[in-house]
């Protein structure tokens, strides 16, 4: 990363830090427990409690995850009394999250579909074979 001195930002230098924004978001969304937490939040606004409940896992281990999600720009954190409530910061996220599982779905497809090609040894299928060959 470009260190940046005391004096004004230049290109290469904002360039990096973008960068590392950018990095930060997609180490923010790297942790399946993340993305179930961001499942969650689809439905509304909800508290620490709330959440813990809906992915069993405990408070504490929910609040690590939200302070990650919150850091990183992905989520909003709202305190009512004694209770933080977080919701989602950008509606866009969901977006991006169907965008790489629809992605994944098709690269699941392509592989099945080139595997059914290709029975298992010592099964006897041949794709190719008709009745007549069998």
């Amino acid at each position: 990363m470009t260190r940046v001195t005391d004096g004004p930002l230049t290109m290469d230098a904002t360039k990096e830090l973008a960068l590392a924004q950018v990095a930060q978001y997609f180490r923010a969304l790297s942790v399946p427990m993340r993305l179930r937490i961001l499942d969650a939040l689809r439905q509304g606004e909800r508290c620490v409690g709330d959440l813990a409940a809906q992915v069993g896992r405990s408070q504490a281990n929910v609040s690590q995850h939200l302070a990650i999600l919150a850091n990183a720009g992905l989520l909003v954190r709202n305190a009512r009394g004694t209770s933080a409530y977080y919701a989602i910061a950008d509606p866009c996220t969901f977006a991006l999250c169907e965008l790489v599982c629809g992605q994944i779905g098709r690269r699941f497809a392509d592989e099945a579909s080139v595997r059914a090609m290709f029975p298992p040894a010592g099964t006897g299928l041949d794709p190719d074979a008709g009745p007549e060959d069998s």
